[in-house]
Order: C-alpha cells, then sequence, then structure tokens
C-alpha cells in the first residue's frame, strides 16, 4: 500500500482531484447547453456522459497544463510544489497518464452519435494547445475559453443533431465569460508572469484590466438575454441573470485594488454566478 500511495498522490495532485473548482467553470455551462437543448432533462445517459468527461478532459487538461509549465512552474510561489516540480511524479508518467484520460473520454465519447464524436476531435485539440498558447499570445484565455465552452456545442450536437443559432449565443457568452474569470486569475500570478515571460490578458490589458473585464461581463449579459429572448423564458431566467449581475458586481469590488488573494477570490466567486444561471435555466423546465 505504501508503494501505491505515492503514485496516488501525484495523480490526486496533479489532477487537480483536491480543487474541484475547474470542474464547476465547465461543468455548470455544459449543463446550461444539456438542458436547453434538451429543452428539460437531458436523461441520464447525456448526464453522466457529459458530467464524467467534464471531469476527465479538466484533469486531462491539468495534465497537460502542468507538463508545458514544468520549467516556469518552480519559479512561482503558487506552483512551486506541483507534482512535476517537486519530483513527485515524472514527465513519462505525466504524459503516460494524459493518454489514458484521453482514452477514457474516447470511450464515453463512443456512446455518442457520430456527430458528437467528429466535434470531440476539436475538443481535444482545444485541450491540449491552450497549455503552450502562453507561449506565443497575450491572449491564451480565448483558448481556454473556447476549450471551457465546446462542450456546449457536442450538447445542442447531440441532443438535436444541430448547431443552432442558441447554441452560439451561449458558446460566445461563456467565451467571454472565461475570458473575465481566467484574467482576474492571471492578475495573481501577473508579476511572476512578467518576470518568467508568460503572457496572458492580465498582461497585454495592463491598467484597462478592470475596465475590461466589466465590458466583457457586460457583453457575457447581453448574449444571455439575447438566449432568454429566443428561447422565450420567463421571469426566473432573468432573475437568474440578475443575481449573475450581482455576482460581476461582486467581483468588481474585490479586484478594485488588484490585490493577489483578492482577485483569486473574485475568480472563485465565478463558479456561483454560473450556477445561478444554470438552476434558473432548470426551473424554466
Amino acid at each position: 500500500m505504501s508503494a501505491i500511495l505515492p503514485s496516488w498522490q501525484a495523480t490526486k495532485l496533479i489532477t487537480r482531484m483536491d480543487k474541484p473548482i475547474g470542474t464547476y467553470l465547465l461543468l455548470w455551462p455544459t449543463f446550461w447547453a444539456l438542458y436547453v437543448a434538451a429543452e428539460g432533462f437531458p436523461g441520464w445517459h447525456l448526464t453522466i456522459v457529459f458530467a464524467v468527461g467534464v471531469f476527465i478532459m479538466r484533469s486531462a487538461g491539468c495534465v497537460i497544463n502542468d507538463f508545458a509549465d514544468r520549467k516556469v512552474d518552480g519559479k512561482v510561489k503558487r506552483t512551486e510544489q506541483r507534482p512535476l516540480v517537486s519530483g513527485l511524479m515524472t514527465t513519462k508518467e505525466a504524459i503516460a497518464l494524459f493518454f489514458t484520460l484521453l482514452v477514457v473520454a474516447l470511450a464515453l465519447v463512443l456512446t455518442l452519435s457520430w456527430y458528437s464524436i467528429g466535434l470531440s476531435v476539436i475538443a481535444v485539440i482545444l485541450a491540449a494547445s491552450y497549455p503552450f498558447m502562453k507561449r506565443f499570445t497575450h491572449f491564451p484565455q480565448v483558448v481556454l475559453g473556447a476549450a471551457f465552452s465546446w462542450g456546449m456545442i457536442m450538447a445542442f450536437a447531440e441532443t438535436q443533431q444541430s448547431i443552432p443559432s442558441t447554441a452560439w449565443l451561449m458558446f460566445f457568452a461563456n467565451v467571454l465569460w472565461t475570458i473575465a474569470y481566467d484574467t482576474m486569475y492571471a492578475m495573481v500570478d501577473k508579476d511572476d508572469d512578467l518576470l518568467i515571460g508568460v503572457k496572458s490578458t492580465a498582461i497585454i490589458f495592463g491598467r484597462l484590466d478592470k475596465v475590461i473585464i466589466a465590458l466583457l461581463q457586460i457583453l457575457v449579459l447581453t448574449l444571455l438575454v439575447k438566449v432568454g429572448q429566443i428561447q422565450q423564458f420567463n421571469m426566473f431566467y432573468y432573475l437568474g441573470l440578475i443575481f449573475a449581475a450581482g455576482s460581476f458586481i461582486y467581483q468588481q469590488h474585490l479586484i478594485k485594488n488588484r490585490d493577489r488573494d483578492n482577485c483569486f477570490k473574485a475568480f472563485l466567486n465565478n463558479h456561483y454566478g454560473l450556477l445561478i444561471v444554470l438552476l434558473a435555466i432548470i426551473i424554466q423546465y
């Protein structure tokens, strides 16, 4: 047993099982799409496949992220104890784990239609490429947003065998929401990223970071209002959007002085806003 525990500990840490916030940020919008596409409960098969798929792909994304950042994580206080830096896991073990997770994800996708199977290729490309984008562009958060939102497109494709305008409106709303909250997350590491040469929206936005985040949040609400109009949702949906708007205001309060701890709190708070929108959608049906 003692020989197994270090391997499990490394796996738990590198896949962030102890930090489920990433899973929540992926899962709630995916469920938005599932419920809207199915016009209610999507059934246990799709619920389980997409929920487990989100967990697996988020875990795989964390593994490839740590592999990409293995030479810089040791220079950042927040990441200096990650398994590939501390030696708890080797790079070969990380790559093996990554491909194992992809095989599990493939097994899940194979229970869906060929349409969804084809779209899943894009999901893998997005998840695998995001960690490397921060070396080449100041907008890796855009790629992350697409990666975090592609499951929404797959949800519509699987449920309706088409991708209507509502799907794309929800997709782009979540892409913009992801850029906003991941910019808050990047604000936490901004000073370290500048020293080691890692790019992010927090860096390129500069002193306009708070204003741009606010504009992104306004665009998110605008797109979600449009979704409500197309779907002819009732007051409960819009009440959910009002609560989401309230969470955005609270986040702006937290990041007003760009304090690291408060920026991280603002990032975490987005989980509640996404969940509130999901609950509002569920109430519709």
